[in-house]
């Protein structure tokens, strides 16, 4: 377990989630802080809010970006799965090849900007198996473990649960709950995706109910942790409410905004 020493002064966090490439704005989000928390999605596959941005468009260009938003948008899952398989057939690209030589692109630039120490786990795009060829020695991965910061205990678990997207790191809901289990009571409960509820869950602009988990609200409303912090759905109906005697904060707004979200103890 690593530890960062409180002493007598106050301790301070930034924390991230949802980078999707902003690697100029994560180089200076550590700044002023003790430590620097990021909760995935370091990867852009491609941005909902500029189409123009990310590996697929680097891929297919801007109108095939702006297609596979629309059917998505609409929930025509399938429909967008034969259109993309239709596009990779186009170009005799190997996919898997393609979309690891993109990310490797990505994560050598991301994990460069990571301040020391930060604490990282994996969002649902995030390739979990490139991640040790990356992380240097500042940066400590966790993905159902617990650090202590400043004297309190904070515990991360990374990943997304199963959709019809079918992102890159997305488990079972049974594996999720273990790793939730896994974590036990703490003072800060750090994940990629929020717990299930309706407010938090919903993206405003995709215009669809993203997944959150029930055994992570059952975990908060039974450990009662200071904090929940979580990212996933970048534009939510609420960014953050009280669940019983737990701050619920969503923190997923890194890729556009910029700016972390600071906590200070």
């Amino acid at each position: 377990m690593a530890s960062t020493p409180a002493g007598n002064r106050r301790t301070r966090v930034h924390v991230v989630s949802d980078v999707h490439g902003n690697a100029r704005d994560l180089a200076r989000a550590g700044e002023g802080a003790d430590a620097l928390i990021c909760l995935g999605d370091l990867v852009l596959f491609l941005d909902y809010a500029d189409h123009s941005r990310g590996i697929f468009p680097d891929l297919f260009g801007v109108e095939n970006a702006d297609r596979i938003v629309e059917l998505r948008t609409a929930r025509r899952f399938e429909e967008a799965r034969e259109f993309g398989r239709g596009l990779w057939a186009g170009i005799g690209m190997d996919r898997a090849a393609a979309i690891e030589k993109a990310v490797r692109k990505q994560y050598a630039e991301l994990f460069a900007a990571f301040p020391t120490p930060t604490y990282a786990t994996y969002g649902n795009v995030d390739m979990p198996p490139l991640w040790p060829e990356y992380a240097g020695p500042g940066t400590t991965v966790l993905d159902g473990e617990r650090v202590e910061i400043g004297g309190w205990t904070f515990g991360f678990v990374g990943g997304g649960l199963r959709t019809p997207m079918r992102t890159p790191y997305e488990i079972s809901d049974e594996e999720y709950a273990a790793k939730i289990e896994a974590v036990g009571e703490v003072d800060v409960l750090c994940t990629h995706i929020p717990p299930e509820v309706p407010e938090l869950v919903y993206d405003t602009v995709a215009r669809r109910f993203e997944r959150g988990s029930r055994a992570l609200l059952d975990a908060i409303r039974r450990t009662r942790p200071r904090y929940a912090l979580f990212g996933h759905v970048h534009q939510p109906l609420v960014r953050r409410m009280r669940i019983g005697a737990t701050e619920c904060v969503n923190v997923g707004h890194f890729a556009g905004s910029g700016r972390p979200w600071a906590l200070e103890w």
